[in-house]
């Protein structure tokens, strides 16, 4: 029997100990299906205070006496089927407040310090820190884990691959010069083909620079970061080390989302039997406080409020959804003014528009089991997991052809309606317009209920499971090591 290969899997958040996004939820997935494929993931991540209690059983594997500017430790623990290596180091993480900012919304000032010291953790574990453990990979996902590999790198001698996986391009970690030395990094590795990016050190350019291979969560998005349009000003880079990228698209958890056995669901259904989605339509009607109306087209917005989503257009397209007299369930926080224009929407049509403000598990469910579509108006989408879920849930995705958009969903056109493989709508050019045509198509499918059906049962048997995904990641990492594929 060949050994099992070890990973080192390095995140800000994990689901479902701590969660702001999607990233969460794909670090919590991965460590399991990648089992099956003999893969064996620890999950390192800060040890915030919102998590502390929910953890059993930690042991301390290692001490610093100081360690970017106070004691830390190092532990190990095991939580919700997830193994994992916490960095305690209260002067950076004991704190109120999400990972990355205050009650109060603002940044915290020393995020450039406090997620280096999460990455200098990664490296040196990398390279031998807890006794009895050496992985052979290190996973480094976004911003907040990019320096390990140049930590790797400028610490010389043996030491194991490293993948740098993009979730968001958009968000880059960039920090002043002056950071250099607090974080440790030698006075060489400020140059352009280092860590230096516009003056400043950048964090996710330092991972693109120096990992041995790089992922996106899409094979479009691989493709679109390319260009200057979508590549944030690292495209450059990105061209450069082409040879090294590949995207993989994201999956979801099936057995989190699984409308058979889902308790946040009024009524639990499946692909054979859909009918008990009106009891779920009802009931989010009554919840968001919409008007009864099993007729009504239901459209749910599971997101983030912000420009990247689209929302801001949707705003301007609701004209549409009032004249075909289409209801609208939001669940979401972000930008001030999409909340304040989501707000007005709302109490100018009781009763037809409705939105919760903040995050709900358990009403993010519910939309995806009783909404007749969901709304994913992106002008970029690095992959998207709200769409797969509302695949697998009978909702009806209606989607830009962006990123990883444009690789789950089959638009409804004529010819994929007729060779019967349509999972959506999918529209172009990300406008006003755009957004208006596809809400218009959607109600004139919506009014054809046998092609709705159809549309929405391809969806439900579309595999948006981590199996595929996870096998293309087990190959990559195989193929860094000079082994075969599984």
């Amino acid at each position: 029997m060949s050994p099992r290969l070890k990973v080192l899997s390095v995140a800000s958040e994990i689901f479902p100990l701590i969660k702001t996004g999607g990233l969460a939820d794909v670090v919590g997935a991965l460590p399991g299906a990648l089992a099956r494929y003999g893969v064996d993931v620890v999950s390192l991540l800060p040890l915030y205070a919102s998590i502390r209690d929910k953890l059993t059983l930690a042991k301390t594997v290692h001490l610093f006496d100081r360690f970017f500017g106070g004691p830390a430790r190092i532990l190990s623990a095991r939580a919700d089927g997830l193994d994992l290596f916490l960095l305690d180091a209260p002067h950076l993480f004991d704190r109120q407040g999400n990972p990355y900012q205050t009650s109060t919304g603002r940044e915290w000032p020393d995020n450039g310090l406090r997620f280096a010291a999460l990455a200098r953790a990664a490296a040196l574990i990398g390279k031998g820190l807890v006794p009895g453990y050496q992985p052979h990979i290190v996973h480094c996902h976004d911003w907040q884990a990019g320096l390990a590999p140049a930590y790797l790198t400028y610490d010389g001698g043996p030491r194991p691959k490293t993948v740098m996986t993009v979730h968001n391009l958009a968000f880059q970690g960039k920090y002043p010069y002056d950071t250099l030395a607090q974080i440790g990094l030698p006075a060489r590795s400020f140059v352009y083909d280092g860590v230096e990016y516009f003056g400043s050190i950048g964090y996710l350019k330092a991972g693109l620079q120096f990992a041995d291979r790089i992922t996106t969560v899409s094979p479009n998005y691989a493709a679109e970061i390319l260009t200057p349009e979508a590549g944030m000003g690292l495209d450059g880079l990105l061209r450069a080390r082409a040879e090294v990228l590949s995207g993989i698209i994201n999956g979801i958890d099936t057995q989190v989302w699984n409308p058979r056995e889902d308790k946040a669901l009024a009524a639990p259904f499946s692909l054979r039997d859909v009918g008990p989605r009106g009891a779920n339509k009802a009931a989010l009607q009554e919840r968001m406080g919409l008007r009864a109306d099993p007729d009504a087209l239901l459209y749910g917005v599971v997101t983030r409020l912000s420009w990247q989503k689209g929302l801001d257009l949707l705003l301007q397209a609701l004209p549409a959804l009032t004249a075909s007299g289409a209801q609208l369930a939001v669940l979401g926080a972000g930008d001030a003014d999409l909340e304040a224009g989501f707000r007005t929407a709302a109490a100018s049509h009781p009763g037809r528009f409705a939105c919760y403000f903040g995050y709900d598990e358990s009403l993010a469910h519910l939309i995806q089991g009783g909404a007749d579509a969901l709304l994913v108006p992106s002008r970029f989408e690095p992959c998207g997991l709200t769409q797969l879920c509302a695949l697998r849930y009978g909702a009806v995705p209606v989607v830009s052809r962006v990123g990883g958009l444009a690789d789950t969903v089959i638009d409804a056109n004529e010819m994929a309606l007729n060779s019967g493989v349509a999972t959506g709508i999918v529209f172009q050019p990300v406008t006003v317009d755009g957004l208006t045509a596809a809400l218009n198509r959607t109600a004139a499918l919506f009014s054809r209920p046998e092609e709705w059906r159809r549309v929405q049962a391809n969806g439900m048997k579309c595999d948006v499971s981590w199996a595929g995904p996870a096998r293309r990641y087990a190959d990559l990492y195989l193929s860094l090591l000079g082994h075969e594929t599984v």
